[in-house]
């Protein structure tokens, strides 16, 4: 069955397609600058009764007519079973489609991902039938990105690597630095929703994906899911609704996801100053934390890198003294 962090790990190269470029570099396989990437079924059955399905198929094309497929698989643990499975995936996939076929396998672990580069052979002692050689990502070859900035430049990318991090000593410190990236992509327009909710998804039940439900508080990318942004959506949708009014149902999205984005602030903001072991006072940590005006907040968050006190933060006399 597949698990929801199972599903974000391989859904996003489905989603994000131009992810494929950072990873290849990544890989050290080259990828043409113009090429084309279609989603294919994932549905490689053969025989009825024996079902085999593709976590995700691509179809990538470069400008000069190259063409193969990549399938891509998300493991969380070792499976001596995969060996066959993906041998049987690569070969069916050559047969159906009549291109080459590559395997991508993206693990969350340095042990299952040595494990996942296989090579993994077919046949008798003295004699190779078949050998299949995964490409693999995982903690040992994906970046760590700590910074807003290198977040920001790819989003997908930085979501992936969160994804693969989970257990990294600065993992805190990597959802914080997408979290901003995403606060910034949503000033300039962007919608961050995707990355928002596939990160609540694939993190699940661990401590990073608590941390990271602490840090984004806002329809639905995937739905049926029961995440955050789906029940404030259904609630929302439920009280206008009730209402019987479509703009106050509206509003009270926007009101809340301003709401959410406020709390990320602020939440931001005050783990800065701790980091920066800048003393605060409760007076300090009570303004920033009650404050509900995004410009304030985004006046604070420029400034909060580079102030030597919290009360530098507070020094513009245009700021509201309430927050």
């Amino acid at each position: 069955m597949v698990t929801s962090p199972h599903e974000a790990a391989h859904r996003i190269f489905q989603d994000r397609p131009e992810l494929l470029s950072p990873v290849f570099r990544v890989l050290g396989v080259p990828l043409p600058a113009k090429t084309s990437i279609e989603v294919l079924t994932g549905d490689v059955t053969e025989i009825r009764p024996l079902e085999r399905r593709v976590d995700s198929l691509l179809r990538v094309e470069s400008s000069d007519g190259e063409r193969f497929l990549l399938a891509v698989e998300a493991q969380r643990r070792r499976d001596p079973e995969k060996a066959a499975s993906w041998t049987y995936y690569l070969a069916y996939l050559k047969a159906k489609y009549g291109i080459p076929a590559l395997l991508l396998v993206v693990c969350h672990d340095r042990a299952t991902a040595k494990w996942a580069a296989g090579p993994f052979t077919t046949g008798v002692e003295g004699w190779t039938a078949l050998s299949t050689h995964p490409m693999v990502v995982g903690p040992e070859n994906l970046p760590v990105i700590t910074s807003p900035r290198e977040a920001r430049k790819n989003l997908a990318l930085a979501s992936l690597s969160a994804l693969t991090h989970t257990t990294h000593p600065e993992v805190d410190a990597i959802l914080e630095a997408l979290a901003s990236a995403l606060g910034s992509a949503a000033k300039d327009g962007e919608s961050g929703d995707y990355f928002t909710e596939l990160l609540e998804i694939g993190l699940g039940d661990t401590p990073a994906g608590a941390h990271w439900r602490n840090l984004m508080a806002v329809g639905t990318y995937f739905p049926g899911r029961g995440t955050m942004i789906e029940r404030s959506f259904l609630k929302g949708v439920a009280e206008g609704q009730e209402k019987g009014l479509a703009a106050g149902r509206e509003k009270g999205l926007a009101e809340g996801r301003a709401a959410g984005q406020a709390a990320e602030r602020s939440r931001l903001i005050l783990s800065v100053l701790e980091k920066r072991d800048i003393p605060t006072t409760d007076d300090h940590r009570a303004r920033i934390a009650d404050c509900t005006d995004l410009d304030v907040l985004d006046r604070w968050w420029d400034r909060v890198l580079t102030v030597d006190s919290a009360e530098e933060l507070f020094t513009d006399e245009h700021d509201d003294p309430q927050g």
